[in-house]
């Protein structure tokens, strides 16, 4: 049974992994069908979901960042439209203090940090002091320039090395071990062979010590073994979803809620 240590509680699956439901209250996130608000996140949580992230900036690859008060207006709402019917817990894909401040005020329980708690020196002593869980992003510089530099001499390695850098951070800050999860950040500075061979072994990143989030969801590299451009990415994200929970990821990063679920569901027949 996978557990999800939270403020004041703890949420289990009997799933094989967790399914996290993506709600991108943003305009020009890669996949359109992502773009939501309330409504979409009362379906993912409808389909299944074990928790939703709500992110207000795109970080696809080309985007450009926005300012944290563009963040707080299109995330908040979800945020409390989800809390007037549901405590899932709820995550917030940002690497702002004020946003993250704002979101925790109104409900929300984890922070998704793409910068892997860099960008914002105050987010740290935050986290620590509310008690709340952090996941932890590798990537190389920031989305409008991260596919620009994709060579590794050893990608297993120097992502690896880059998480313990950022997990001694986190400790050092006052976060409790048990609220530390990592993500190697499939198509953040990679290409196509570094990111398969991060599936490959997500589950030895520092040993295996803590769980890790896969987030493949239609993302290029899919698209790029498939030949399919994202609205046809579904069955290749479902299979690279299954194979990394079986490689030992603990939560798997969706758009398609249902279906990632009723996938894990057949799974767990086999574990």
């Amino acid at each position: 049974m996978k557990t999800l240590n939270l403020k004041n509680r703890a949420v289990s699956t009997k799933l094989p992994a967790f399914v996290m439901g993506i709600v991108n209250a943003t305009p020009d996130s890669f996949f359109d069908k992502s773009r939501g608000g309330v409504e979409d996140a009362l379906r993912l949580i409808d389909e299944g979901a074990d928790l939703l992230d709500i992110g207000g900036e795109s970080t696809r690859p080309g985007s450009e960042y926005v300012s944290a008060e563009e963040e707080i207006r299109r995330v908040i709402p979800v945020i409390e439209g989800v809390r007037k019917v549901s405590d899932i817990p709820i995550s917030v894909d940002t690497r702002k203090f004020e946003v993250m401040k704002a979101a925790f005020e109104a409900g929300a329980d984890i922070l998704n940090d793409i910068s892997a708690l860099e960008d914002d020196v105050r987010l740290a002593p935050f986290c620590a002091e509310v008690k709340i869980p952090v996941i932890l992003m590798h990537k190389r510089g920031n989305p409008s320039t991260m596919q620009k530099n994709t060579v590794y001499e050893n990608v297993f390695d120097e992502v690896n090395e880059y998480l313990k850098d950022r997990v001694d951070f986190a400790l050092n800050a006052g976060i409790e071990a048990a609220k530390i999860w990592l993500d190697p950040g499939i198509g953040f500075g990679k290409n196509v062979n570094d990111n398969f061979e991060l599936m490959r072994r997500c589950g030895e990143f520092l040993g295996g010590k803590y769980p890790v989030l896969m987030a493949l969801s239609r993302k290029t590299c899919i698209g790029e073994v498939t030949g399919r451009d994202v609205q046809g990415r579904l069955s290749g994200t479902l299979t690279a979803d299954i194979l990394s929970v079986l490689r030992g990821a603990s939560m798997i990063r969706v758009h398609d809620v249902k279906e990632a679920v009723d996938s894990l569901k057949i799974l767990k027949e086999f574990c």
